[in-house]
């Protein structure tokens, strides 16, 4: 197994440039940082440097490794925080995940009476849209998909938060725009622009609702968020079906029109890893995600 203190070390003469710098910016003499990386190398098999006039120069495998080891990185600070905050009773630090429209609507809320009730506390907020699966963090906001099986992840506790129903966008010309409710099969002669980076449950579901109402869209643009799809649908670039919390705020140029038959919906939950079930902080979390969430609906 890789030594971990002399991946740090590795990985601070990467960004350093050389032994020298990374001995200062560390703390270290030069030639305990050399000895560790002689180690590092001796262990992995691996000719990280060369040498290169006066100085050293990594090698491919050394830009491989930093890159490949900046995530492990990542991890073992994110358990040393855990394992801070399981001495210190859990509330000293929190990440949360969201995805963008819970993002922008509710993670601002979320911080300020978080922070206003645990002053200490730190907060990281992560976009896990594309986030590696089995990584999320010890409190994440998601997606119910509609089927069961996958949605997997053991020993979480979930908590409902919302039943978001998804709506079309239309230009403000469009034939369409004047309705409030449309079938779902009106839409299957339109350009459409797709919304969902990932490609993934939000896809899904709109595709199974498609597919129920006898046809499959023909998209046109590939936008993978909702912000950009947004922008082209105000200028008239196609339509697109993205959920109603995604389309609080609209250009002057887009209209918003609900869908019926079928009525595709999907329901947002709070996600609670097993780590953080002792953790006052990520409980009161999600009490308050639970309060922002109905307001939300409440405003819908």
């Amino acid at each position: 197994m890789i030594d971990a203190h002399r991946l740090r070390i590795f990985l601070s003469v990467m960004a350093s440039g050389s032994v020298n710098a990374a001995a200062g910016h560390l703390g270290y003499s030069a030639s305990a940082v050399s000895q560790q990386i002689a180690a590092l190398q001796k262990e992995t098999g691996l000719t990280l440097f060369t040498r290169h006039g006066r100085g050293i120069e990594p090698t491919p495998a050394a830009h491989t490794l930093a890159e490949e080891s900046e995530r492990l990185m990542y991890e073992l600070k994110r358990v040393d925080a855990i394992v801070d905050d399981l001495r210190e009773g859990g509330t000293g630090s929190l990440s949360i995940g969201y995805f963008a429209s819970a993002g922008s609507r509710w993670m601002p809320q979320l911080a300020k009476r978080l922070q206003t009730t645990l002053p200490e506390l730190t907060l990281q907020m992560v976009l896990t849209e594309g986030y590696p699966m089995g990584e999320s963090p010890p409190v994440d906001i998601d997606v119910v998909p509609a089927d069961p099986t996958t949605s997997a992840r053991p020993g979480h506790l979930v908590t409902p938060l919302m039943t978001d129903p998804f709506v079309a966008l239309v230009p403000a010309g469009h034939r369409l725009a004047g309705k409030r409710r449309v079938e779902m099969s009106e839409l299957a002669d339109e350009a459409w622009v797709s919304n969902d980076i990932s490609a993934g449950i939000t896809q899904d579901m709109v595709d199974r609702a498609c597919r129920a109402a006898g046809f499959r869209p023909r998209y046109r643009v590939e936008a993978q968020d909702h912000y950009t799809a947004i922008a082209f649908v105000a200028a008239g670039v196609g339509i697109t079906v993205l959920p109603e919390l995604a389309s609080r705020s609209l250009p002057k140029t887009v209209r918003k029109v609900h869908l019926t038959n079928p009525s595709p919906e999907r329901d947002v939950v709070a996600l609670t890893a097993p780590v953080a079930r002792s953790n006052e902080a990520a409980k009161l979390a999600v009490d308050l995600l639970q309060q922002i969430a109905a307001a939300s609906a409440r405003r819908r």
